[in-house]
Protein backbone atom coordinates (compact mmCIF):
# COMPACT_ATOMS: atom_id res chain seq x y z
CA UNK A 1 0.00 0.00 0.00
CA UNK A 2 2.86 2.36 0.89
CA UNK A 3 4.62 1.62 -2.39
CA UNK A 4 1.36 2.31 -4.30
CA UNK A 5 0.94 5.65 -2.51
CA UNK A 6 4.50 6.63 -3.35
CA UNK A 7 3.96 5.61 -6.96
CA UNK A 8 0.72 7.65 -7.23
CA UNK A 9 2.39 10.66 -5.57
CA UNK A 10 5.26 10.37 -8.04
CA UNK A 11 2.81 10.31 -10.92
CA UNK A 12 1.10 13.45 -9.60
CA UNK A 13 4.44 15.25 -9.38
CA UNK A 14 5.35 14.13 -12.87
CA UNK A 15 2.00 15.30 -14.23
CA UNK A 16 2.39 18.65 -12.50
CA UNK A 17 5.87 18.98 -13.97
CA UNK A 18 4.59 18.05 -17.42
CA UNK A 19 1.96 20.77 -17.19
CA UNK A 20 4.71 23.35 -16.55
CA UNK A 21 6.90 22.12 -19.37
CA UNK A 22 5.11 23.97 -22.23
CA UNK A 23 5.77 27.34 -20.54
CA UNK A 24 9.38 26.41 -19.84
CA UNK A 25 9.79 25.21 -23.39
CA UNK A 26 8.30 28.43 -24.74
CA UNK A 27 10.65 30.53 -22.64
CA UNK A 28 13.60 28.42 -23.74
CA UNK A 29 12.50 28.74 -27.36
CA UNK A 30 12.43 32.54 -27.07
CA UNK A 31 15.83 32.48 -25.41
CA UNK A 32 17.24 30.34 -28.23
CA UNK A 33 15.66 32.65 -30.82
CA UNK A 34 17.29 35.68 -29.20
CA UNK A 35 20.64 33.87 -29.16
CA UNK A 36 20.22 32.99 -32.85
CA UNK A 37 19.40 36.61 -33.69
CA UNK A 38 22.43 37.81 -31.77
CA UNK A 39 24.64 35.24 -33.50
CA UNK A 40 23.21 36.17 -36.90
CA UNK A 41 23.83 39.85 -36.18
CA UNK A 42 27.41 39.10 -35.16
CA UNK A 43 27.94 37.02 -38.30
CA UNK A 44 26.42 39.76 -40.43
CA UNK A 45 28.68 42.32 -38.79
CA UNK A 46 31.77 40.22 -39.48
CA UNK A 47 30.76 39.64 -43.09
CA UNK A 48 30.09 43.36 -43.52
CA UNK A 49 33.53 44.35 -42.29
CA UNK A 50 35.62 46.64 -44.44
CA UNK A 51 38.80 44.67 -45.07
CA UNK A 52 40.68 47.93 -45.55
CA UNK A 53 39.95 49.06 -41.98
CA UNK A 54 41.58 47.87 -38.74
CA UNK A 55 39.57 45.79 -36.27
CA UNK A 56 39.18 47.49 -32.90
CA UNK A 57 37.51 46.02 -29.79
CA UNK A 58 35.87 48.41 -27.34
CA UNK A 59 35.92 47.17 -23.73
CA UNK A 60 33.52 49.07 -21.49
CA UNK A 61 33.95 49.39 -17.74
CA UNK A 62 31.41 52.13 -16.93
CA UNK A 63 32.28 55.60 -15.67
CA UNK A 64 30.97 59.06 -16.51
CA UNK A 65 31.28 58.38 -20.24
CA UNK A 66 28.46 55.86 -19.75
CA UNK A 67 26.67 58.00 -17.15
CA UNK A 68 23.08 59.23 -17.26
CA UNK A 69 21.83 62.35 -15.49
CA UNK A 70 18.38 63.42 -14.38
CA UNK A 71 18.44 66.19 -17.01
CA UNK A 72 20.72 67.53 -19.72
CA UNK A 73 21.80 70.46 -17.52
CA UNK A 74 22.12 68.60 -14.23
CA UNK A 75 25.49 68.13 -12.57
CA UNK A 76 24.19 64.97 -10.92
CA UNK A 77 24.35 61.65 -12.71
CA UNK A 78 24.81 57.92 -12.20
CA UNK A 79 27.97 56.44 -13.69
CA UNK A 80 28.00 53.31 -15.82
CA UNK A 81 24.31 53.30 -16.78
CA UNK A 82 24.60 53.10 -20.57
CA UNK A 83 25.69 49.88 -22.31
CA UNK A 84 28.50 49.79 -24.82
CA UNK A 85 26.03 49.66 -27.72
CA UNK A 86 24.66 53.10 -26.80
CA UNK A 87 28.15 54.57 -26.60
CA UNK A 88 29.02 53.31 -30.07
CA UNK A 89 25.71 54.47 -31.54
CA UNK A 90 26.57 57.99 -30.37
CA UNK A 91 29.66 57.96 -32.60
CA UNK A 92 28.52 56.70 -36.03
CA UNK A 93 31.54 58.35 -37.69
CA UNK A 94 33.81 55.86 -35.91
CA UNK A 95 32.59 53.09 -38.20
CA UNK A 96 34.43 54.83 -41.02
CA UNK A 97 37.67 54.59 -39.02
CA UNK A 98 37.57 50.94 -37.91
CA UNK A 99 35.51 47.78 -37.73
CA UNK A 100 34.19 47.85 -34.17
CA UNK A 101 33.18 45.17 -31.69
CA UNK A 102 32.15 45.85 -28.10
CA UNK A 103 32.24 44.00 -24.79
CA UNK A 104 30.98 45.04 -21.37
CA UNK A 105 33.65 44.10 -18.81
CA UNK A 106 32.21 46.09 -15.88
CA UNK A 107 29.67 48.85 -15.20
CA UNK A 108 31.03 50.92 -12.34
CA UNK A 109 32.14 54.41 -11.52
CA UNK A 110 35.93 54.30 -11.38
CA UNK A 111 35.90 55.29 -7.72
CA UNK A 112 34.63 51.71 -7.25
CA UNK A 113 37.39 50.13 -9.35
CA UNK A 114 38.91 47.02 -7.74
CA UNK A 115 41.98 44.83 -8.13
CA UNK A 116 39.73 42.05 -9.40
CA UNK A 117 38.45 44.23 -12.25
CA UNK A 118 42.04 45.20 -13.09
CA UNK A 119 43.00 41.55 -13.31
CA UNK A 120 39.93 40.65 -15.34
CA UNK A 121 40.61 43.53 -17.71
CA UNK A 122 44.30 42.73 -18.15
CA UNK A 123 43.57 39.08 -18.88
CA UNK A 124 40.86 39.94 -21.41
CA UNK A 125 43.05 42.51 -23.16
CA UNK A 126 45.88 39.99 -23.48
CA UNK A 127 43.51 37.32 -24.79
CA UNK A 128 42.10 39.63 -27.43
CA UNK A 129 45.45 40.98 -28.58
CA UNK A 130 46.70 37.45 -29.22
CA UNK A 131 44.13 37.21 -32.02
CA UNK A 132 45.25 38.07 -35.53
CA UNK A 133 41.87 39.68 -36.26
CA UNK A 134 42.23 42.27 -33.46
CA UNK A 135 44.41 45.29 -34.25
CA UNK A 136 43.84 47.36 -31.14
CA UNK A 137 41.69 47.97 -28.08
CA UNK A 138 39.87 50.97 -26.66
CA UNK A 139 38.77 50.87 -23.01
CA UNK A 140 36.05 53.20 -21.74
CA UNK A 141 36.71 54.05 -18.10
CA UNK A 142 35.74 56.48 -15.37
CA UNK A 143 38.21 59.34 -14.97
CA UNK A 144 38.75 59.16 -11.19
CA UNK A 145 41.13 56.19 -11.32
CA UNK A 146 41.75 56.00 -15.05
CA UNK A 147 45.44 56.82 -14.62
CA UNK A 148 45.94 53.91 -12.22
CA UNK A 149 44.23 51.42 -14.52
CA UNK A 150 46.23 52.72 -17.48
CA UNK A 151 49.52 52.21 -15.62
CA UNK A 152 48.48 48.76 -14.41
CA UNK A 153 47.77 47.72 -18.00
CA UNK A 154 50.96 49.41 -19.20
CA UNK A 155 52.85 47.00 -16.94
CA UNK A 156 50.80 43.85 -17.65
CA UNK A 157 49.75 43.90 -21.32
CA UNK A 158 52.01 41.66 -23.40
CA UNK A 159 51.51 43.15 -26.84
CA UNK A 160 52.75 46.08 -28.93
CA UNK A 161 49.28 46.62 -30.37
CA UNK A 162 47.61 49.87 -29.32
CA UNK A 163 45.58 49.95 -26.11
CA UNK A 164 43.87 53.28 -25.45
CA UNK A 165 41.85 54.29 -22.40
CA UNK A 166 39.22 56.98 -22.70
CA UNK A 167 36.64 58.62 -20.47
CA UNK A 168 34.53 61.73 -20.07
CA UNK A 169 34.06 64.53 -17.57
CA UNK A 170 30.41 65.06 -18.49
CA UNK A 171 27.73 62.40 -18.56
CA UNK A 172 26.38 61.04 -21.84
CA UNK A 173 23.07 62.86 -21.30
CA UNK A 174 24.64 66.30 -20.72
CA UNK A 175 24.15 69.05 -23.33
CA UNK A 176 27.88 69.33 -23.99
CA UNK A 177 28.91 65.72 -23.36
CA UNK A 178 32.59 65.24 -24.14
CA UNK A 179 32.40 61.45 -24.25
CA UNK A 180 31.49 60.93 -27.94
CA UNK A 181 34.37 63.09 -29.23
CA UNK A 182 36.82 61.51 -26.78
CA UNK A 183 35.68 58.02 -27.82
CA UNK A 184 36.03 58.88 -31.50
CA UNK A 185 39.56 60.21 -30.89
CA UNK A 186 40.52 57.10 -28.92
CA UNK A 187 39.36 54.89 -31.79
CA UNK A 188 41.41 57.02 -34.19
CA UNK A 189 44.51 56.56 -31.99
CA UNK A 190 43.98 52.80 -31.58
CA UNK A 191 43.48 52.42 -35.34
CA UNK A 192 46.63 54.31 -36.26
CA UNK A 193 49.70 52.16 -36.97
CA UNK A 194 51.93 54.88 -35.52
CA UNK A 195 50.47 54.03 -32.10
CA UNK A 196 52.06 50.57 -32.14
CA UNK A 197 54.74 50.02 -29.50
CA UNK A 198 54.03 53.19 -27.50
CA UNK A 199 52.65 51.43 -24.44
CA UNK A 200 49.16 51.84 -23.02
CA UNK A 201 47.77 55.27 -23.82
CA UNK A 202 45.07 57.64 -22.58
CA UNK A 203 43.24 59.85 -25.10
CA UNK A 204 41.33 62.75 -23.57
CA UNK A 205 40.43 66.25 -24.76
CA UNK A 206 42.33 65.79 -28.04
CA UNK A 207 45.56 64.91 -26.22
CA UNK A 208 47.40 61.59 -25.97
CA UNK A 209 49.20 60.62 -22.77
CA UNK A 210 51.31 57.73 -21.57
CA UNK A 211 49.46 55.50 -19.13
CA UNK A 212 52.48 55.79 -16.83
CA UNK A 213 52.59 59.58 -16.61
CA UNK A 214 49.00 60.75 -16.91
CA UNK A 215 47.00 61.89 -13.89
CA UNK A 216 43.71 63.65 -13.20
CA UNK A 217 44.49 67.23 -12.14
CA UNK A 218 41.12 68.94 -11.85
CA UNK A 219 37.86 67.80 -10.30
CA UNK A 220 35.50 68.96 -13.07
CA UNK A 221 37.40 70.44 -16.04
CA UNK A 222 37.32 68.61 -19.38
CA UNK A 223 41.05 69.39 -19.60
CA UNK A 224 41.67 67.56 -16.34
CA UNK A 225 44.23 65.04 -17.64
CA UNK A 226 47.85 66.09 -17.67
CA UNK A 227 51.31 64.59 -17.34
CA UNK A 228 53.02 67.09 -15.03
CA UNK A 229 56.56 65.73 -15.50
CA UNK A 230 56.50 64.89 -19.19
CA UNK A 231 53.53 66.48 -20.96
CA UNK A 232 51.39 64.78 -23.62
CA UNK A 233 52.91 62.39 -26.14
CA UNK A 234 50.80 63.76 -28.96
CA UNK A 235 47.51 65.20 -30.15
CA UNK A 236 44.46 64.30 -32.24
CA UNK A 237 43.34 67.05 -34.61
CA UNK A 238 40.81 66.65 -37.40
CA UNK A 239 40.91 62.86 -37.08
CA UNK A 240 44.69 62.74 -37.46
CA UNK A 241 47.34 61.72 -34.92
CA UNK A 242 50.50 63.77 -34.35
CA UNK A 243 53.31 62.56 -32.05
CA UNK A 244 55.90 64.72 -30.30
CA UNK A 245 57.39 62.45 -27.61
CA UNK A 246 58.09 58.77 -26.96
CA UNK A 247 58.08 56.70 -23.77
CA UNK A 248 61.53 55.53 -22.67
CA UNK A 249 60.57 53.61 -19.52
CA UNK A 250 59.89 49.88 -19.84
CA UNK A 251 56.31 48.86 -20.59
CA UNK A 252 54.11 46.12 -22.11
CA UNK A 253 56.33 43.61 -23.93
CA UNK A 254 59.40 44.78 -22.00
CA UNK A 255 57.71 44.32 -18.63
CA UNK A 256 58.53 41.38 -16.35
CA UNK A 257 55.10 41.51 -14.71
CA UNK A 258 52.60 38.84 -15.78
CA UNK A 259 49.15 38.52 -14.19
CA UNK A 260 47.58 35.92 -16.49
CA UNK A 261 47.62 33.36 -13.66
CA UNK A 262 47.24 35.80 -10.76
CA UNK A 263 43.97 35.88 -8.81
CA UNK A 264 44.85 38.40 -6.13
CA UNK A 265 47.24 41.33 -5.77
CA UNK A 266 49.29 42.03 -2.62
CA UNK A 267 47.77 44.50 -0.17
CA UNK A 268 49.45 47.90 -0.46
CA UNK A 269 48.22 51.04 1.30
CA UNK A 270 48.91 54.76 1.02
CA UNK A 271 49.57 57.04 4.00
CA UNK A 272 49.30 60.78 3.47
CA UNK A 273 51.90 63.11 4.92
CA UNK A 274 51.03 66.40 6.66
CA UNK A 275 52.05 68.57 9.61
CA UNK A 276 51.96 66.81 12.99
CA UNK A 277 50.52 63.45 11.81
CA UNK A 278 49.40 60.68 14.12
CA UNK A 279 52.15 58.01 13.91
CA UNK A 280 49.77 55.31 15.22
CA UNK A 281 48.21 55.25 11.75
CA UNK A 282 51.31 53.32 10.74
CA UNK A 283 50.46 50.76 13.43
CA UNK A 284 47.02 50.31 11.90
CA UNK A 285 48.56 49.50 8.55
CA UNK A 286 51.29 47.24 9.94
CA UNK A 287 48.72 45.24 11.93
CA UNK A 288 46.25 44.92 9.06
CA UNK A 289 48.13 42.55 6.78
CA UNK A 290 49.66 45.14 4.48
CA UNK A 291 52.65 43.99 2.45
CA UNK A 292 53.67 47.45 1.36
CA UNK A 293 53.12 51.09 2.30
CA UNK A 294 53.38 54.15 0.08
CA UNK A 295 53.96 57.32 2.06
CA UNK A 296 52.90 60.49 0.25
CA UNK A 297 55.49 62.56 2.05
CA UNK A 298 55.96 66.31 2.00
CA UNK A 299 58.38 67.94 -0.41
CA UNK A 300 60.97 65.42 -1.54
CA UNK A 301 59.01 62.60 0.09
CA UNK A 302 60.15 63.72 3.52
CA UNK A 303 58.79 62.05 6.66
CA UNK A 304 57.62 63.48 9.95
CA UNK A 305 60.07 62.38 12.72
CA UNK A 306 57.57 60.22 14.63
CA UNK A 307 56.40 58.61 11.38
CA UNK A 308 60.01 57.96 10.43
CA UNK A 309 60.43 55.87 13.59
CA UNK A 310 57.38 53.79 12.63
CA UNK A 311 58.73 53.37 9.11
CA UNK A 312 61.89 51.82 10.53
CA UNK A 313 59.72 49.38 12.52
CA UNK A 314 57.79 48.48 9.37
CA UNK A 315 60.84 47.78 7.23
CA UNK A 316 62.34 45.72 10.06
CA UNK A 317 59.20 43.55 9.86
CA UNK A 318 59.69 43.02 6.13
CA UNK A 319 57.04 45.51 5.00
CA UNK A 320 58.21 47.39 1.93
CA UNK A 321 57.91 51.17 2.36
CA UNK A 322 58.13 53.55 -0.59
CA UNK A 323 58.61 57.28 -0.21
CA UNK A 324 56.54 59.25 -2.73
CA UNK A 325 55.45 62.88 -2.57
CA UNK A 326 52.18 64.73 -2.19
CA UNK A 327 53.67 67.39 -4.49
CA UNK A 328 52.15 67.50 -7.97
CA UNK A 329 55.40 67.05 -9.89
CA UNK A 330 59.08 66.26 -9.50
CA UNK A 331 61.19 63.28 -8.45
CA UNK A 332 61.72 61.81 -5.01
CA UNK A 333 65.45 61.25 -4.71
CA UNK A 334 67.41 58.68 -2.76
CA UNK A 335 69.14 59.68 0.47
CA UNK A 336 68.33 63.35 0.36
CA UNK A 337 67.02 64.77 3.62
CA UNK A 338 65.83 61.25 4.45
CA UNK A 339 68.40 58.50 4.94
CA UNK A 340 66.85 55.69 2.88
CA UNK A 341 69.78 53.37 3.49
CA UNK A 342 69.31 53.57 7.26
CA UNK A 343 65.52 53.32 7.06
CA UNK A 344 65.41 50.57 4.45
CA UNK A 345 63.03 52.64 2.32
CA UNK A 346 62.56 52.91 -1.44
CA UNK A 347 61.87 56.06 -3.47
CA UNK A 348 59.15 56.34 -6.10
CA UNK A 349 61.25 58.40 -8.53
CA UNK A 350 58.65 60.56 -10.35
CA UNK A 351 55.64 58.29 -9.81
CA UNK A 352 52.86 59.85 -7.76
CA UNK A 353 51.61 57.90 -4.72
CA UNK A 354 48.78 56.07 -6.52
CA UNK A 355 51.01 55.06 -9.43
CA UNK A 356 53.70 53.95 -6.97
CA UNK A 357 51.10 51.73 -5.31
CA UNK A 358 50.34 50.01 -8.63
CA UNK A 359 54.00 49.28 -9.33
CA UNK A 360 54.63 48.05 -5.79
CA UNK A 361 51.67 45.65 -5.96
CA UNK A 362 53.11 44.09 -9.09
CA UNK A 363 56.70 44.16 -7.80
CA UNK A 364 55.65 42.24 -4.69
CA UNK A 365 54.40 39.44 -6.92
CA UNK A 366 58.02 38.99 -7.99
CA UNK A 367 60.07 39.78 -4.87
CA UNK A 368 60.13 41.47 -1.48
CA UNK A 369 63.79 42.45 -1.84
CA UNK A 370 63.99 46.26 -1.44
CA UNK A 371 67.03 46.60 -3.70
CA UNK A 372 65.33 44.78 -6.58
CA UNK A 373 62.10 46.71 -6.08
CA UNK A 374 64.06 49.98 -6.14
CA UNK A 375 65.45 48.94 -9.53
CA UNK A 376 61.89 48.39 -10.77
CA UNK A 377 61.02 51.95 -9.76
CA UNK A 378 63.96 53.28 -11.76
CA UNK A 379 63.19 51.06 -14.79
CA UNK A 380 59.42 51.47 -15.00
Amino acid sequence: MLRSSIFVYGLLLACTAVQLHPMDAQAQKKKNQRAEITQEAATATRSARDKNLPNIVILATGGTIAGAGTSSVSAGYTAGKLPIEDLLNAVPEAKKVANLDGEQVASVGSQAMTDSVWLKLAKRVNQLLERSDVDGIVITHGTDTQGETAFFLDLTVKSNKPVVLVGAMRSATAISADGPKNLYDAIVVASNKSSIGRGVLVAMNEEIFSGRDVTKMNTTSTATFQAPNTGPLGYIYDGKVSWYHSVLRKHTTQSVFDVMHVDELPKVDILYGYSNPDPTLMDCLMNNGTKGIIIAGVGNGNLYPTVEKKVKEATAKGIVVVRASRAVSGRVTLNGETDDKALGTIVSDDLNPEKARVLLQLALLKTSNPAQIQEYFFEY
